[in-house]
């Protein structure tokens, strides 16, 4: 499987909201790096983050590109997220039910068809505006 392919499975079964599908295509030493957070290593610490996130937002990924390095080893992806604030997220603004648009994006590194790192950007800012 090509980075593309993988990249798009990824993007696919977190749409469909099938987390053990989208788990399924995970290094078990994945490496995330969250959007101007901290660094987890693990696929557990992924689900973990995955659970936290899925109580808190409703989200779907469309407009979707998807790049991909030469060696295919690496890649990256622009998206736009449309999104449902559906729970307060601790340190951020009360959740309300709020609607948002966020233009983001990922860079990957794909090992063996899986994804083995991924770090994902968006303007923090700019949510927190159009949730506030």
């Amino acid at each position: 499987m090509s980075a593309v392919d993988t990249i798009r499975a990824y993007y696919d079964a977190f749409n469909r909201g099938d987390v053990e599908g989208f788990l399924a295509l995970l290094a078990d030493d994945v490496v995330h790096d969250i959007n101007q957070g901290e660094r987890q290593v693990g696929k557990e610490a992924f689900r973990a983050f995955l659970e936290r996130m899925n109580r808190s937002y409703r989200e779907r990924l469309a407009d979707i590109v998807v790049l991909e390095g030469a060696d295919g080893s690496r890649g990256a992806a622009e998206f736009v997220v449309h999104g449902e604030y559906l729970a307060s997220d601790e340190g951020l603004p009360e959740a309300r039910g709020q609607k948002y648009v966020l233009p983001a994006g990922a860079f990957f590194e794909i090992r063996d068809g899986k994804v083995a790192r991924i770090t994902n950007y968006y303007n923090l800012n700019d949510w927190i505006a159009q949730v506030s």
